[in-house]
């Protein structure tokens, strides 16, 4: 699962033996005066990645990482086609088009605010709404432009509607559809084709991760993501890559390694599972990838994997705090606020990293992460363990790129503020680390239940999140954060405090993004609402208050607002662990899908007049090899500024 907690949080606080050398670590000091903050466009602000450890790492794990850049590379466009079967086609022309610019300088400006749009959300949803954008040019004036700038006529005229009609394909995924309607017929995404919920069932999936579904005269076929099959052209140069990191790789990553390259070839779940297993037994590589169909959010069914590559490197300055975490995750487990039986008696195999990120693509960027645990796989976590990673330079960067005038809009006095102002942020990096290290990593399905994500269908990713959150939530409060001297004794009252705060405050600010409608679709927004509108409805924690015509949601409380999540977290963990779907429903329908629209009017008044950004998207680092008698003996690093660069050299678009 991956975790874009402080995608709206950043803005609200901020603001076997090892044989290779441990990579450097991370500079300390940062630049004084180092540009993290780009460009605004629309509610979204763009942001420039460092890897500052990159130049001091070996010779080999740098060749490492260039091959598996590469990788990551080469399966950029597949989550872009999962996310609407149009997606392509229409970057390419507008590619085209903010290349080769010519035409009326008004629209040539709305094309690029739109193209910027379109790479920072991997086609034309907004990646945490789940709803269309569109051009606010005249259409035959892009046109115009389009032909200019050589793009096909036939094409421009068909994708007219998607470019510019807000009501044709309106959501990418649509969990919540209304009364009558078929979640699958009323999502936009390319995972399935003619396909409705009516027609799977007595449907036995075989490749249910990593195929589109389609209907095909009548009977439902499964085109199978491998190297002869569906995305075949993009796995070819990602196994490539993958084949040409493993002569750099330590032992057990080249095991890894070799398990996916099986997996690309067969599609065939064993080999994931094999995959997976070799992943997380691999505890020492100092560098590492995730390059697969991995998380199923865009999927309302919460089924099929969207594609993603991510290549990172072990960041030492920034590990001894998850790591504790990871250490001690037993001693989490055995006080667990659920029932006993859903606790696991012997935790196996969690494996945790503060990172450094060289490159994201696909479902992960450039709206990227800040933590990840892994693998997914419920059996597979329950008997080898997993591993979680709080990507670091993610979150420097969010926090230095982050303005500060968002905590006093929505803060109830200058206490609070305060608070926030000199805690808010560590403690939220520290609850994500919980969040990923003893929260996913926990609990167990009770005997019998199987697969929760199957049994708990649309609603699983939601609850899961959720989950992991309320696990953050709990143990912040608790002492043996100080014991383990991750947290000062003088300052954990008051670090409570402040995350309980900025948690609560989040439920209404993220409504900001919600521009249209009385819905959330995102899974992780869903969470955080459900939680935070449960404390109110169940506990005296949250109060909500007007003063001058403005609403504040305030944390009175954090003695009952930790008792409130340690029952609704028991609630949660007996969901999962049964299989509850019924009562998984209700949690979220209830609580976490429903919005008034004139709060949500309110709040992104409020936020507008301070000219805030809702969202960011990462400009990433780029890597250059320096070639001698066809050897690789360096790689360096460097850093675009220029998200219209980045792109297009991505797509291999000159202008």
């Amino acid at each position: 699962m991956t975790l874009r907690r402080t995608l709206v949080l950043a803005l609200l606080t901020a603001l076997p033996a090892c044989s290779s050398p441990a990579p450097a670590p991370a500079s300390s000091t940062t630049p004084a005066d180092r540009k993290y903050l780009l460009e605004r466009v629309g509610d979204a602000s763009v942001v420039q990645l460092y890897a500052d450890g990159f130049s001091a790492l070996p010779l080999k794990q740098k060749t490492l990482i260039w091959h598996l850049y590469q990788a990551a590379l080469a399966g950029r466009d597949i989550f872009i086609d999962q996310k609407h079967k149009d997606a392509l086609a229409m970057r390419g022309i507008i590619e085209r088009i903010v290349a080769n610019p010519q035409g009326d300088p008004a629209t040539l400006a709305e094309v690029q605010r739109y193209t910027k749009l379109f790479w920072i959300n991997n086609g034309p949803y907004n990646n945490l709404t789940a709803r269309k954008f569109v051009l606010t040019c005249k259409p035959d004036l892009f046109a115009a432009a389009a032909k200019a700038s050589g793009a096909d006529d036939a094409a421009v005229a068909r994708l007219q509607p998607m470019f510019f009609d807000p009501a044709v394909d309106p959501i990418v995924t649509n969990k919540t559809p209304g009364a009558g309607k078929d979640i699958l017929q009323s999502s936009a995404n390319n995972l399935y084709s003619g396909v409705s919920m009516a027609d799977l069932k007595g449907f036995e999936e075989k490749y249910g991760l990593n195929s589109r579904l389609v209907k095909r005269n009548g009977k439902l076929v499964e085109e199978v993501y491998r190297i002869d099959g569906r995305y075949g052209q993009y796995i070819v140069e990602i196994v490539k890559h993958l084949e040409a990191a493993k002569g750099f790789a330590e032992p057990p990553m080249a095991k890894a390694l070799d398990a996916l390259i099986a997996f690309y070839r067969s599609g065939e779940a064993k080999d994931r599972e094999a995959y997976d297993i070799a992943w997380v037994q691999d505890k020492v590589s100092p560098v590492d990838t995730i390059n697969g169909f991995i998380e199923v959010y865009v999927d309302p069914r919460g089924i099929k994997g969207s594609w993603e590559g991510l290549v990172f490197y072990v960041n030492q300055e920034k590990t001894e705090r998850i790591k504790k975490l990871a250490t001690n995750a037993q001693w989490f487990e055995d006080r667990m606020p659920w029932d006993a039986k859903y606790r696991k008696a012997s935790v196996q195999g969690i494996v945790a990293n503060a990172i450094d990120v060289v490159v994201e693509t696909g479902d992960s960027g450039p709206v990227t992460p800040v933590g990840i645990n892994l693998p997914n796989d419920q059996a597979i976590r329950e008997k080898f363990g997993s591993k979680s990673v709080a990507l670091s330079n993610v979150t420097d960067a969010y926090a230095r790129s982050s303005p500060g005038n968002m905590r006093g809009e929505f803060t109830w006095d200058a206490a609070e503020a305060e608070r926030a102002a000199k805690y808010a942020e560590e403690a939220g990096s520290l609850t994500t680390d919980m969040h990923e290290v003893i929260g996913h990593a926990s609990g167990q399905q009770a005997p019998g239940k199987g697969n929760p994500q199957a049994l708990i269908k649309e609603e699983f990713s939601a609850l899961e999140e959720g989950r992991a959150d309320l696990v953050g939530l709990y143990f912040l409060a608790d002492p043996k954060l100080v014991e383990l001297g991750i947290i000062p004794a003088a300052d954990h009252e008051a670090m409570v405090r402040a995350e309980y705060e900025a948690y609560t405050r989040n439920a209404i600010v993220q409504l900001r993004r919600m521009r249209e409608g009385s819905q959330i679709e995102e899974d992780h927004m869903r969470n955080r609402q459900m939680i935070v509108r449960w404390l109110m409805a169940n506990t005296k924690a949250i109060e909500e208050r007007t003063r001058d015509g403005k609403t504040y949601l305030v944390m009175v409380d954090a003695t009952l607002f930790r008792e409130g999540v340690g029952k609704l977290l028991a609630d949660v963990q007996r969901i999962k662990s049964e299989g509850d779907y019924a009562a998984a429903k209700t949690l979220f329908s209830t609580y976490g899908v429903h919005f008034d629209p004139k709060l949500r009017d309110e709040i992104v008044a409020r936020v507008d007049r301070l000219n805030l950004p809702s969202y960011s998207g990462f400009v990433m680092p780029k890597l250059t090899p320096v070639m001698a008698n066809g050897q690789i003996t360096d790689v360096t690093i460097s850093y675009p500024m220029d998200l219209t660069q980045q792109m297009l050299e991505y797509s291999g678009v000159r202008k």
